[in-house]
């Protein structure tokens, strides 16, 4: 696991949104940046979920979070610009964005892949990342310190048989990190970097592992230290890395 531990209030004043913050990996992120001090903007496409999410942290006495229920398959420019505009307002800046949402999709030959699937595996793992990054980027140079962090994979780092789509996207997430890393270096204050998870015990890991026994794996909230350290002002410097949680 990565070796980081955070201060009680190392988040103490940022703004952090979250995509995928209804469940999983999300949502212990989520939680994790609020408990930490962080007011964090809540994205997901099920309202349900983000309420339980919002419940939970209001619960714990930790800063109000805000809901933004948006679905990335079917989200347009104009819904990222609107978003912006939301957080704008409200905040005046943003000081880290997690692209954590994505969509497994099938697993199989990519000679028989669904085309359908392939386009909506495209549009909800890389096209809205950029499409929402592109929006929030001013915002993020209003911070003193913007973190934009990438969700990646294993298999968007080494290929692997019958992983498709997904993997495909991963691979395409890691070149738009390193692109846009590059942009940025030496002119404004946002480092840009992409986390490999690893195994961890998660809805899509037994989609795609359905005989393994979830109790071998982490919990989510068990690979939060990276999460923490991306979005805290101690990894300020570290830009265009792909990192490991595990």
């Amino acid at each position: 696991m990565f070796d980081y531990h955070a201060k009680e209030d190392q988040l103490k004043d940022k703004v952090i949104l979250v995509t995928g913050a209804g469940a999983g990996i999300g949502k212990a992120a989520a939680i994790a940046f609020a408990r930490h001090g962080a007011t964090v903007i809540l994205v997901g496409k099920t309202a349900k979920k983000l309420e339980s999410v919002y419940d939970e942290i209001e619960a714990a006495g930790y800063p109000t979070p805000v809901e933004c229920p948006l679905n990335l398959e079917t989200a347009t420019e104009k819904d990222y610009a609107d978003l912006a505009e939301q957080v704008g307002q409200e905040f005046g800046h943003l000081d880290g964005l997690l692209h954590n949402a994505s969509e497994l999709g099938q697993l199989g030959p990519l000679d028989q892949y669904d085309s359908a699937m392939w386009n909506r595996l495209l549009q909800v793992n890389l096209t809205s990342q950029f499409l929402m990054s592109k929006a929030l980027m001013p915002l993020l140079a209003e911070a003193p310190n913007g973190s934009l962090v990438f969700t990646s994979s294993s298999v968007g780092r080494k290929g692997r048989a019958y992983w498709g789509g997904y993997a495909i996207s991963k691979f395409a997430t890691e070149g738009m990190m390193q692109v846009w890393a590059d942009e940025v270096e030496g002119i404004t204050h946002i480092r840009i970097n992409s986390v490999n998870p690893g195994a961890t015990r998660t809805a899509m890991r037994a989609r795609a592992y359905p005989a393994e026994n979830p109790n071998n794996l982490p919990a989510p909230d068990e690979i939060m230290p990276l999460y923490l350290y991306l979005m805290s002002d101690d990894s300020v410097g570290v830009n265009g890395q792909a990192l490991d949680a595990q």
